[in-house]
């Protein structure tokens, strides 16, 4: 399906009411999927204290599901898992909007301010979180190893960390079954499953 641009959720009724339609018809995927050997190592890491931050693209939550504590968790892309209001950012929890939207179909609006209701995630022509990007750049800063775990590397800005990192004197490793555009740059590549590679490296299942 198409896309629908953030412009439109704005500007038209019907536009709303399709990305409810469209993520209420996901629902059921979203609550079956569950963390895999790759999240679990990485939660290990941060368990440890090796790892200080972990920065994502990633929207369904899997990565706060595997144990990593709400405030290591950087996520540029937001979260699929609960919405909020887009003008006051009062939290909603998506079963609660669900009861409400399957009556009639009429997109949410905040209970606080009237303003509409979306999920926590970043749409197409949709400005990028702040203060995310912001906690990124200061953990990209402080780094000394940078691990990409799984990114092609195409999506820009989140794709300009590890250059930044690297940039900075930071060692920069790309784990990533298929090459990226920053391998060159790297101080080591491993073209292998994130699972296998970092599973055994911590010592998880």
């Amino acid at each position: 399906m198409a896309p629908i641009d953030f412009s439109d959720f704005l500007a038209s009724e019907e536009a709303r009411r399709e990305t409810w339609r469209r993520r209420f018809a996901m629902e059921e995927t979203f609550r079956a999927a569950a963390p895999n050997r790759g999240h679990r190592a990485v939660a290990e890491l941060v368990r440890r204290a090796t790892a200080a931050a972990v920065i994502t693209q990633n929207i369904d939550g899997l990565h706060q599901a595997s144990g990593i504590p709400d405030e290591r968790v950087i996520e540029l892309h937001g979260n699929t898992t609960y919405a909020h209001c887009l003008d006051c950012k009062t939290r909603y929890e998506l079963d609660a909007l669900r009861i409400a939207f399957e009556r009639d179909e009429t997109p949410p609006l905040c209970g606080e301010c009237g303003g509409f209701v979306k999920t926590a995630t970043i749409s197409f022509g949709q400005a990028m979180p702040l203060e995310a990007m912001q906690r990124a750049e200061i953990e990209t800063r402080a780094a000394d190893l940078f691990i990409v775990a799984g990114s092609s590397l195409v999506v820009y800005p989140a794709a300009a960390f590890p250059e930044l990192a690297k940039h900075n004197g930071a060692t920069l490793v790309i784990i990533n079954r298929e090459p990226t555009g920053l391998d060159a740059t790297a101080d080591l590549v491993l073209n292998r499953s994130i699972g296998e590679t970092l599973g055994t490296a911590v010592g998880v299942d």
